[in-house]
């Protein structure tokens, strides 16, 4: 009865901590599921309401009103102003959504610190709410008891508007069949902006009414869109009571957990996510195997579809077959199969010069550039191959993935315990960290590959901060939150010594780069990634004709895990400390818009992705210091708008060996019809 008494309190608190979070996640899963828009500056539309309540809030309940009104507003403007943002991009897809909101959030983030300053600002309530009260025999904050209130009334307003209004029903239209609902002379367009006008309303009262809870600081926005993120995909998108109860889990999660069971308390959250995600997956076939009509309830289309997938191809003979490249022959049902196409031996070499041009300016970067310099290219070589690395699984797999910083940091860890332990010779640090990050990504590969789209996000997402609970658990092995410094220099080769200038410890890295994009490219062009490629862009076809395309898909995750273990050790060998920072999500979502900006299934352009990351946010920001997410913000709107098929698609082609770079992301397949130019898709609704 005492240990119950112990956590009442804590209980109450998860009640309120869910409560707001479910007022912030039904925003978001407004904007996802009804305007199918991923808006990754969701929690900086809650920050923009809480900082602007906490600067006007004085301690009286005008103060109070005030705060509210104009927090709401601002985040409802901000809300309309990302539909008008997201205009252009109605038939790119998710990726190219994800990339133009998180520059938006980077840029807006700064924005806000530079207005409100960078500490976290203190929010005064009403003197008569700015007490506790007696509850069940323990003093409780009156705040926190009328919030509760409000939260309820807010979420109860919602669902009557959403369930009993014609607003709702339009809304609701909008989502389940947006072609009937342009056909009874409504403006989808002005529906999607009054979705996203009504999410941002929803985040910016949050953020007012949370202020107390949730402090606005740095980091504020990045936590709620995180907690978000998993409160929708706990919930789910067709359900406002089931959005409900998965947030008031997490809140309890979050208080209670922390509680009653501290050790486990980091892994209970996305452990969660993973799970429900992994088992939604497992009770549903891949959206992806049935193309992009789904599965057909004719046995006649079935029939018709399967015998097309066995209908024999002529196959190519000769010397020519060495120029192969593989291009989309549409098909019926299930999507395109690859089919080879014969280039003449000039047009190799026309292909191969972007390449070939690129590693010369590589290799002649330490004769042009300062130490610091240098060293920045070094970080970008190894930021580099983790592109190169989500490349593989998002273009060529299909696989979106927000998680390969788990085996990136799986083989940075490696080495630096290798090197701690004596083992500094540098061709064996990176076999054994490929080969430690192969067999992570092998364990965690049966959890992925079942799903597709933006299920595939959040599963990896989930193992990526999975992979961050346990390393600052773990200090034994990873030096917890301070790292790991200090341990020895590698050696390029056998019986030589440690590297220690800038320049012999980029020559080092970029020899293995180009050795490891080498493979990489050698393999992308065999019959294996044509294989894979097929599996990316016919999937029903392929399994019709009897491929494994499970097993063609464990073995790319398990393969693009070792190409990210070694950027991983490179890293290390390049940095001399490892810090969870450089493993962390910023980075998993800086690697996935790398290969976006490269044109996603271009690998030279992931490269070239990752240096205009890593020049913008430490070279050029280095003269404007404080500025560095601004001005990643704004490369990343910019690359979203002027490079809609990405870095590659300035070569006037799509990337070899798969789909057409650039806009439309994996889970991506345009409807065929629309009735305007900016119809909200149901795409934002599939769950897994």
């Amino acid at each position: 009865m005492e240990l119950l008494d112990a956590h009442l309190m804590p209980a109450v608190d998860g009640v309120a901590y869910g409560l707001l979070l479910f007022v912030v996640a039904a925003g978001l899963s407004l904007a996802f599921g009804t305007a199918g828009v991923l808006n990754l500056s969701h929690g900086t539309l809650y920050a923009i309401g809480a900082y602007t309540g906490a600067e006007l809030s004085d301690g009286t309940w005008g103060g109070l009103v005030l705060g509210l009104a104009a927090g709401t507003a601002a985040a409802c403007l901000a809300g309309a102003g990302l539909s008008a943002a997201t205009v252009p991009l109605a038939r790119r897809g998710h990726l190219a959504q994800a990339l133009l909101t998180f520059g938006l959030a980077l840029v807006g983030g700064d924005l806000l610190i530079q207005f409100f300053g960078a500490d976290e600002l203190p929010v005064r309530v009403p003197e008569a709410l700015d007490s506790s009260v007696t509850l069940l025999g323990h003093r409780y904050p009156a705040y926190r008891l009328c919030f509760i209130v409000m939260a309820v009334l807010l979420a109860a307003f919602g669902t009557w508007a959403l369930t009993r209004t014609r607003v709702g029903a339009a809304v609701r239209a909008a989502a389940d069949d947006p072609q009937m609902l342009a056909a009874t002379g409504h403006n989808p367009r002005a529906v999607h902006t009054g979705v996203l006008a009504a999410a941002g309303a929803l985040a910016g009262a949050a953020g007012v009414l949370g202020a107390p809870i949730i402090g606005p600081g740095p980091g504020t926005s990045e936590n709620v869109l995180m907690l978000s993120l998993v409160v929708v995909v706990l919930g789910g998108l067709r359900s406002l009571w089931a959005t409900f109860f998965a947030a008031i889990a997490v809140g309890e999660v979050q208080t209670l957990g922390v509680s009653v069971a501290p050790d486990l308390a980091p892994y209970l959250l996305f452990a969660a996510m993973a799970a429900v995600l992994v088992l939604r997956s497992r009770f549903a076939e891949p959206a992806a195997a049935h193309g992009p009509e789904g599965p057909s309830s004719d046995p006649v289309a079935r029939l018709r579809r399967h015998l097309a997938a066995r209908s024999p191809r002529p196959r190519p003979r000769g010397a020519a077959a060495a120029t192969a490249t593989a291009t989309a022959t549409p098909g019926r049902g299930g999507g395109a199969l690859p089919e080879i196409r014969w280039l003449p031996r000039g047009a190799v070499w026309r292909r191969a010069a972007p390449l070939l041009v690129t590693l010369a300016v590589l290799i002649a970067l330490p004769w042009l550039l300062d130490s610091y310099s240098i060293s920045l290219a070094g970080s970008a070589l190894a930021l580099g191959l983790l592109a190169v690395s989500v490349t593989i699984l998002t273009g060529y797999a299909g696989l979106p993935t927000l998680g390969q910083t788990a085996p990136f940091a799986v083989g940075a860890y490696a080495t630096a315990n290798l090197a701690q332990a004596g083992w500094t010779v540098g061709p064996v640090q990176i076999v054994l960290s490929a080969l430690a990050a192969a067999v992570f990504s092998a364990v965690t590969g049966p959890a992925v590959i079942r799903a597709r789209g933006t299920t595939v996000l959040m599963i990896t997402l989930a193992v990526g901060e999975l992979t961050g609970a346990v390393i600052n658990q773990f200090k034994s092995v990873t030096g917890g939150a301070d790292g790991l410094v200090g341990f020895p220099s590698t050696q390029a080769l056998w019986g030589g010594e440690g590297m220690s200038g800038e320049s012999e410890v980029y020559t080092y890295a970029l020899v293995v780069a180009v050795i490891a994009v080498t493979v990489t490219l050698l393999v992308l062009r065999s019959p294996a990634g044509k294989l894979l490629t097929g599996t990316r862009g016919a999937e029903a076809r392929m399994r019709a004709s009897g491929h494994p395309v499970g097993r063609y898909l464990l073995v790319a995750h398990i393969c693009a895990g070792a190409l990210a273990g070694v950027g991983g050790s490179l890293m290390v060998t390049v940095q001399q400390y490892l810090s969870p920072a450089d493993v962390g999500f910023e980075i998993a979502a800086f690697a996935l818009l790398a290969a976006v900006i490269g044109g996603t299934t271009s690998v030279i352009g992931a490269l070239m992705g990752a240096g205009l990351i890593v020049i913008t946010r430490d070279w050029v920001a280095s003269s404007w210091p404080g500025h560095g997410p601004l001005l990643l913000g704004v490369l990343f709107v910019a690359a979203v708008y002027l490079l809609p098929r990405g870095l590659a698609g300035l070569r006037g082609g799509s990337g070899r060996g798969g789909p057409a770079p650039g806009g439309s992301g994996p889970d991506d397949r345009p409807p065929a019809s629309s009735t305007s130019a900016h119809t909200p898709t149901p795409a934002g609704k599939v769950s897994p």
